[in-house]
Formats: C-alpha cells, structure tokens, sequence
C-alpha cells in the first residue's frame, strides 16, 4: 500500500508527562514524509500523559495515541503497540528520551538491504551511555558483551529495546517475559532462529527529569535470560 509506513515507532509511556512532548518532537525530524508512523501506547498513565499526545496528533498525522488495555506494564504496553503497528519494521523508543532519534536513518538503510534485526549498540566504536545508574550500566555492559563473546551473539547490545525487528518475524515469536526483559527475549529469538542481525552504533543518554525506572530486581530476568543462552549457545558449538 502506498499509504502504509515502512516503520512503526512504539513509544511504551506512562506518566511521562514531563518528556513526552520532547521525544516525540525530537523523533519527527527523522521520520521522513509518509515512511514512519509514531505510536504512543498510554500505559495506564494518572498525570496528563494523554493529553499531550493527543495535542500533538492533532498537529503531526504520523503521531497516534492508543491505550494498553491489558494490565500495566512494559511488556504489555510494548505487544499493544506491536498490534497496532503497520509498518514493515517496529522499533520500541524509550519515552524517556534515552534513545537517540539520529539514529533511526542509519536503521533503515540497514533494514532495506535486507537485514531482518537492527540493533542499536551502546558498546562499539562511535556509540556510548551517558548517564543512568552506574549498577544498571556495569550489568548492562557485562551481559552484552559476556554473550557477544562468549556465545558469539551477533550483538554487542542484546539488552537495549532500541532495536527495530521485521514485523512478520515478530507476530511468529511468542514472547513470554513480562518485564523489560522482553527486549532480550525478542532478540535472544531472533539470534537463535538465525535470522539476520547487525549492530548500528547509538548513544544512550539517562533521563533528564523523573527518577529512573531502574530497580535490581528487575536485573533477574536477564540474568535468567543470560544463563540460558550462554548453555543454549555452548551446547551448539560443543
């Protein structure tokens, strides 16, 4: 269809309202005319999350709100988005503006040319983070390139959400995490099913305002995730 996006962006959001608006307008420079749809998923926000969104649709035709009916969460909130997503490719952006939108062209040139997995990575050459929780960043940095060379993953970076994934690979996966961890999961799959993947360098700033959503609880899953692949992986190659 001529009409359709090539890329979907999921904006998973809840009370975000202090951020929201400039994400949002830091993205659509980089949109391009008729070629990215921007998809704010409102996941159970209480503050005036929406109603900034919905200013902005009225403004920008490739900017949508729709709201996670499911129970609240990254997880659900990020599948909600996925259901209403048209483009050829999906590409999750934090709403806190941690991701850098001048990275999205490089996505798609990479996405044309066939690849099926683009991963933004924090951890090559031309790429860094900046900012955040030190803890979040020393396990971050530990597991993706633990995996990258040790279970030789074709990505330095299996735990950032900024990754775009074919949409018709997706709808085939089933993902089972609840938490952030989707993220891995959906990558971890993609790498094992052999499916075609390479990194784009990125920077990651955190947030600027609000507190981070970083607890070490949430550091289990991966972990679980970690452990997984490390045996899925050496078991391929002995």
């Amino acid at each position: 269809m001529k009409d359709q996006p090539f890329l979907s962006i999921v904006i998973p959001a809840r009370n975000e309202q202090e951020l929201i608006a400039s994400t949002i307008e830091n993205i659509l420079p980089y949109t391009g005319i008729n070629l990215v749809e921007i998809i704010v998923v409102d996941d159970h926000s209480t503050d005036d999350t929406s109603l900034i969104v919905k200013k902005l649709c009225s403004i920008h035709k490739e900017v949508k709100l729709v709201y996670n009916q499911k129970p609240a969460g990254f997880a659900n909130a990020l599948k909600t988005g996925f259901e209403n997503a048209c483009g050829e490719f999906v590409l999750p952006v934090m709403a806190d503006g941690c991701d850098d939108p001048k990275t999205i062209p490089l996505m798609i040139k990479k996405a044309k040319s066939g690849y099926d997995l683009i991963c933004g990575c924090r951890y090559m050459k031309g790429a860094g983070k900046i900012g955040g929780p030190k803890l979040q960043g020393f396990f971050s940095r530990f597991v993706c390139l633990s995996l990258y060379y040790l279970a030789r993953f074709p990505t330095r970076d299996i735990s950032n959400a900024f990754k775009a994934y074919r949409r018709s690979i997706l709808q085939d996966i089933r993902l089972k995490e609840n938490g952030f961890a989707i993220s891995m999961e959906a990558a971890m799959k993609f790498c094992l099913y052999g499916y075609r993947i390479c990194d784009v360098p990125t920077f990651w700033v955190g947030r600027k305002k609000g507190k981070s959503k970083f607890r070490i609880t949430r550091t289990f899953p991966y972990m679980k995730l970690y452990i997984y692949v490390l045996i899925k992986s050496w078991t391929k190659i002995l």
